[in-house]
């Protein structure tokens, strides 16, 4: 087990990490304003996901291969940003469709399909991987038992603030988008909005840096 005062310095350290508005808070703004609440939220949830094996990787030490490695990383940021340049332009290329179902209520694809979005999202976002190698093992106590163990810990820590942080930013921007009312048209607005955002992000994330 972490030690209290790790686990609350920690916890204190992932609140700001996680509230200040970063990559995590646009695509989970992106896709509210694309796809509405639940698409929003579910979104949050399949991104948060994606942190599982990520922390499970880096606690076992492949984290820090992939991270000390510039070709694994390149390559992983290349397909993270790409795939997120992806979901932007089809938000944009589907925003009539996304309208009209916003309209009639219904979910423009399947809840299994968004929560997988959110995932592949989440599994192949490098910085996450950075981060946790760089500081998770800066809160663990070599004498408070397996190191593997506590960097799980303070991992869960991370995802259960990240899915209460984003989902409440989702909830925020969904709420913005029922503000401009049932037109189609500005829904689809929106949705070119949200897409627009994601290839930004995507965009960001592929030109900012070699490696961190």
């Amino acid at each position: 087990m972490v030690p209290v005062d790790n686990l609350i310095a920690f916890t204190l350290a992932a609140l700001v990490l996680i509230v200040i508005p970063g990559p995590s808070v646009l695509f989970t703004i992106g896709r509210a304003l694309a796809l509405g609440r639940i698409g929003g939220l579910l979104s949050v949830l399949g991104n948060a996901l994606g942190l599982l094996p990520v922390i499970g990787l880096v606690a076992l030490g492949v984290g820090g291969i992939v991270a000390q490695s510039i070709v694994l990383f390149t390559i992983l940021k290349v397909a993270g940003a790409l795939y997120l340049m992806y979901l932007g332009v089809q938000a944009i290329r589907h925003r009539h469709r996304t309208a009209a179902a916003a309209t009639a209520a219904a979910l423009p694809r399947s809840a299994w399909r968004q929560l997988g979005e959110g995932f592949v999202v989440g599994v192949t976002n490098p910085k996450t991987i950075a981060f946790f190698v760089a500081v998770l093992p800066q809160f663990v106590d070599l004498n408070a038992g397996s190191v593997p163990l506590q960097m799980i810990e303070l991992g869960l820590v991370f995802f259960t603030i990240a899915l209460l942080s984003d989902g409440a930013w989702a909830l925020v921007a969904a709420a913005a988008r029922s503000w401009f009312g049932r037109s189609p048209k500005r829904i689809a607005t929106l949705s070119a909005t949200g897409g627009g955002l994601m290839i930004g992000l995507g965009g960001i994330l592929l030109l900012t840096g070699n490696k961190h």
